[in-house]
């Protein structure tokens, strides 16, 4: 067999070599940026709240998890160079391409939460009866697509993959809904100072 792979299996290996990090910023895009959704909603704030909070978290959360993607990498080769272990794939792996690859997988699935505000905001009326219902159904999709991607990766049963994933991300709303509700009702609950 040759060396070289081929175009095929040098796409194939350039793939792999980033799904990871696809993964990994796909899965906090989605749990962070519904976790701001679901706490503005527990908190029963107006759509245009929640879009404000969501894309402010989407876009500098994003920023940040590409930024750390990217200095991690580069840190991690430096490692590798300086105790003489360069060369063992280390050196294969961009850290820009990994900082970029989270940064747009974070977008990717972080916008998935806030869609159905967003089409609600865009055509001026309630596209859906209970719109927090259909962002949760939105994002328990995301969060499954990302679970399969994560048993890629891993290399694992493609149920526990989709099941830690959608427990996590269900966990995470749970907990920011419930934070949302309780803040929101101490403050409008307080006596006026």
């Amino acid at each position: 067999m040759s060396k070289d792979k081929g175009v095929v299996g040098k796409v194939r290996q350039h793939f792999e070599d980033y799904l990871r990090e696809f993964v990994y910023g796909g899965i906090d895009g989605a749990i962070t940026t519904f976790a701001v959704v679901a706490g503005s909603a527990g908190a029963g704030f107006e759509v245009t709240v929640i879009l404000v909070l969501g894309f402010a978290n989407l876009i500098a959360d994003g920023l940040s998890m590409g930024v750390g993607s990217y200095l991690s990498t580069k840190s991690e080769i430096e490692l590798a160079h300086k105790h003489g272990e360069a060369g063992k794939g280390s050196d294969d792996v961009s850290p820009a391409i990994n900082g970029v690859t989270t940064y747009f997988a974070f977008i990717f699935f972080g916008l998935i939460p806030l869609l159905a505000y967003t089409l609600e905001k865009i055509f001026d009326f309630i596209v859906f009866d209970n719109t927090f219902l259909i962002a949760c159904i939105f994002t328990a999709v995301a969060f499954v697509a990302i679970g399969a991607l994560k048993s890629k990766v891993a290399e694992t049963s493609i149920w526990r993959s989709v099941g830690e994933t959608v427990f996590l991300g269900v966990l995470a709303a749970v907990l920011a809904y419930g934070i949302g509700y309780l803040l929101e009702s101490l403050i409008v609950g307080a006596p006026a100072v």
